[in-house]
């Protein structure tokens, strides 16, 4: 464990905010060059997509501003930093990461910035705050390896393919070694990790999916988008606009019923406890509607009997998922309702829901799950709060781009 930091560096470190939010994406884009070039087997643990787009150095520049400006109330962070652990466990992060982590972040913090600036006493104080952080979060992270089922990856095999809309196919997968599954808690996610060849020989890329059906059963389903161009206006030169998600494609075109992915333990705090008692609002955009599932899903097959609005926009019905099975579920559950948007054009205006049928405006004990693109939660999570629900009773799990928690990256 690292000695806490000195008032003195703790000054240090609040001083050094203006640097990092004029310079933070030039550190860190020279941070993740000079790492990957020298370790590349990390460059399995990076999104290959968010390094092309850009998106990684300024989530990580934006981490780091919002550190350095927090440095003497870490508990603002404590929230960010459980989402962002939760999701380190999802990779199978060991400690020895991060002393690499550190060492190439210093490296960089020196390379970029004048010596009048990086001095050795302003270098020390950094090594300190950040081996603060990293013992937390390894703390933090050693606390999800021993409660899970295991720790890194374990083999699944494809048991099977479905098809749930133009863009979604579900994935069926069951562990090689046939044994239990853990009982993950409806909204949770699990990393899966593919070959991608394209990047080079023995390159892997995990992405992170919502678990789409409910827990209790001998497989894991995730349902996928295929990701046919991810466009970033920020791209820099000379990056293609339009790439395709590299996993999401290689599981809709190469991976068939038989074949065998890597898969991590389910994590995640976005979850519904099925016990509870109020009305359940599930409210989703697109692809969002995934983690949502496995909550409806939960639900119905617990003949639990909240009363459930299931809200889902999309832009016509080709994409929607799950149609079906939404009408079905709607047909033989009294206690469940769907009303659906088709979006193509505009937006999902929840101002034309009913008040109480839809979103029980009156019951105080409702909850609210909201799950989509980002600009939809939020616009979401607006509205709702503008109708008088307080934030505790809507749940969202809103990362920015490249991982990063809303909010941190722009503090």
């Amino acid at each position: 464990m690292a000695p806490p930091l000195t008032p003195s560096q703790t000054a240090i470190i609040k001083s050094t905010a203006p640097l990092l939010a004029t310079h933070g994406t030039t550190i860190t884009t020279h941070f993740y060059t000079t790492l990957l070039a020298a370790h590349p087997p990390l460059r399995s643990i990076f999104s290959a997509t968010h390094q092309a787009t850009g998106a990684q150095p300024r989530a990580l520049a934006g981490a780091l501003l919002a550190y350095a400006t927090h440095i003497d109330d870490l508990g603002a962070l404590s929230p960010t930093l459980a989402l962002i652990c939760a999701k380190h466990a999802s990779l199978g992060i060991t400690p020895a990461q991060y002393g690499v982590v550190g060492t190439g972040l210093l490296a960089a913090l020196e390379d970029v910035l004048t010596p009048a600036v990086f001095t050795a006493e302003v270098k020390d104080a950094w090594a300190a705050a950040y081996w603060q952080l990293a013992d937390i979060m390894i703390a933090a992270e050693a606390e999800l390896y021993a409660q899970a089922a295991w720790q890194g990856w374990r083999e699944f095999r494809v048991a099977r393919k479905e098809v749930e809309s133009a863009e979604i196919t579900s994935f069926y997968l069951e562990p090689v070694d046939g044994g239990k599954l853990p009982r993950y808690k409806p909204g949770q996610y699990v990393s899966v990790q593919v070959p991608v060849p394209q990047l080079g020989e023995g390159v892997l890329q995990a992405r992170q999916y919502s678990l789409s059906d409910a827990p209790g059963k001998g497989y894991f389903r995730i349902s996928v988008k295929r990701e046919s161009g991810l466009v970033s206006a920020a791209a820099g030169p000379g990056v293609e606009k339009g790439q395709p998600g590299w996993v999401s494609n290689i599981l809709h075109a190469e991976k068939a019923v038989g074949d065998v992915v890597g898969v991590a333990h389910p994590y995640g705090d976005f979850y519904l406890e099925v016990e509870g008692e109020g009305p359940v609002v599930l409210i989703s955009g697109g692809v969002g509607l995934t983690s949502l599932m496995a909550m409806l899903n939960a639900l119905v097959e617990r003949k639990s009997g909240r009363k459930v609005a299931w809200i889902h926009a999309a832009r016509n019905a080709s994409v929607r998922g799950f149609r079906g099975h939404v009408e079905e579920v709607e047909k033989t559950a009294d206690n469940v309702h769907a009303v659906l948007f088709d979006t193509l054009g505009g937006r999902m205006d929840l101002g034309a829901l009913d008040r109480e049928k839809d979103l029980f405006l009156g019951d105080e004990r409702a909850e609210y799950f909201i799950c989509g693109p980002e600009g939809f939660m939020v616009d979401v999570e607006t509205k709702l709060k503008a109708y008088g629900v307080d934030a505790g009773r809507i749940k969202m799990e809103l990362f920015g781009t490249g991982g990063v928690p809303r909010g941190l990256e722009k503090l």
